[in-house]
């Protein structure tokens, strides 16, 4: 656990010089001394300091306000499904903030609340990122989503461990304190996995060395970053920011540990006597992984054991795809029809062509994410067109999702129905 810094001088807490807190403010004795306070509370009474309240965060949380089924319900604004997984974040999320703010407080007892950091497994495009990016923005803190893929041991041609700090420095608008309390995504951290065993063959720069390299950012140290990064401006000056309070949130489609999973819980077991337990194919179990699977897969023991939280997303279904279409704040099918009423174009979607359009996304297997580029695609010769739809509404049916055929166009002035004319 860090020693307290005092809000005046930056003097850090001793023997000597002990600082004391109360309600975010922190004030060192040679700082009371100094400006003739007895005590803490006769300095914030006398300056006119306006401390936090009881229940905010020095960041700006409001704890009367918020909760974790406050958080869920936010998450369902912008994910479809995974319920469970948005229970445990928002769980760990509340915790982790009510955490620091429980720090703040001098209430004479030597309870430390540990930091849980959080794995997130699941297929690409279920939505890991997104729960993420939810969260910072409600949250009002600064988030850096970095790609794990792109790190490699230090001295090595890549990304260092620490620009991921580096990112978030700047997303914080270089302001430490709202640095210090942030989220870190690492994004395909499944990517950094070793490669086996025999480690003399060759120098696994991006695997197991990186995951090392996090131990110590991820369980919370002081560390040393350049705030424009590296190895490009190797002479400006470091600046210190502690992770202990930085929220570290890991996502990965661990492509494969569903097989590990199988294996363990009995799939290729033979003889006659042998407990085997009926392995489904097409299911997915990632909702019974351990940490045995994982360090099968090629996560580190000392890694897995500093990611407390494992939360799993399911595979998105049909009528899920539909949902994410239609339901979120920020929907596809919503920011479409936005932009074609800037043209006085009034856009409306029959429900069979939203469904092939989910269906085809779940043939392409790359998730959510395979409804932008379906939508970008039948989209563009009527965007390109959009001008010539003025004052119209436009339907786009099923015949046209499927065969291209023309959409139908309704004269909003009157009932009159007419095709649209083919290029």
């Amino acid at each position: 656990m860090s020693k307290k810094q005092c809000s005046i001088c930056s003097a850090i807490d001793s023997d000597s010089n002990p600082v004391f807190s109360k309600k975010g403010l922190f004030i060192c004795r040679d700082c009371q001394n100094r400006y003739g306070a007895d005590s803490i509370d006769d300095f914030i009474s006398r300056f006119d300091v306006v401390s936090n309240d009881d229940d905010i965060c020095d960041i700006g949380i409001d704890f009367s306000k918020t909760s974790p089924k406050v958080l869920k319900a936010t998450l369902d604004e912008y994910v479809i499904g995974q319920d469970e997984a948005k229970k445990l974040l928002s769980v760990a999320v509340y915790n982790h903030y009510k955490r620091i703010l429980y720090k703040n407080y001098d209430d004479g007892d030597d309870v430390e609340i540990a930091k849980s950091n959080i794995l997130l497994l699941g297929p690409t495009g279920s939505g890991k990122t997104l729960m993420a990016q939810t969260f910072a923005k409600f949250l009002n803190v600064p988030i850096a989503i970095s790609d794990a893929t792109s790190l490699t041991q230090a001295g090595y041609v890549g990304e260092d461990v620490e620009n991921i700090l580096t990112r978030l420095y700047q997303a914080a608008d270089y302001d430490i304190k709202r640095t210090e309390m942030g989220i870190v995504f690492i994004d395909e951290i499944d990517k950094i996995a070793r490669v086996g065993e025999n480690r003399s063959i060759t120098r696994d720069v991006s695997g197991e060395g990186v995951q090392q390299a996090l131990l110590k950012i991820i369980e919370g140290s002081i560390v040393n970053i350049s705030p424009q990064g590296g190895r490009k401006h190797p002479h400006q000056e470091f600046v210190q920011i502690n992770t202990e309070n930085i929220l570290f949130i890991c996502g990965g489609a661990f492509d494969g540990l569903n097989d590990i999973i199988k294996r363990r819980l009995g799939g290729n077991m033979l003889g006659f006597n042998s407990d085997k337990r009926i392995i489904d194919n097409n299911v997915n179990y990632f909702h019974l992984v351990d940490s045995s699977d994982l360090m099968n897969y090629g996560m580190i023991p000392e890694l897995i054991g500093r990611l407390h939280v494992v939360a799993t997303l399911n595979e998105i279904n049909q009528d899920a795809m539909l949902n994410i279409l239609l339901k979120p704040k920020n929907s596809l099918i919503k920011q479409y029809q936005k932009i074609f009423q800037l043209d006085n174009v009034e856009l409306e979607f029959e429900e069979k062509a939203l469904r092939l359009i989910a269906q085809k996304a779940i043939e392409r297997k790359t998730g959510a994410r395979a409804l932008r580029a379906i939508m970008e695609s039948l989209m563009v010769d009527l965007m390109f067109d959009i001008k010539d739809y003025s004052g119209y509404k436009l339907v786009v049916t099923a015949d046209f999702v499927s065969d291209n055929k023309p959409p139908m166009l309704i004269k909003k002035s009157s009932k009159s129905v007419k095709k649209q004319k083919n290029n």
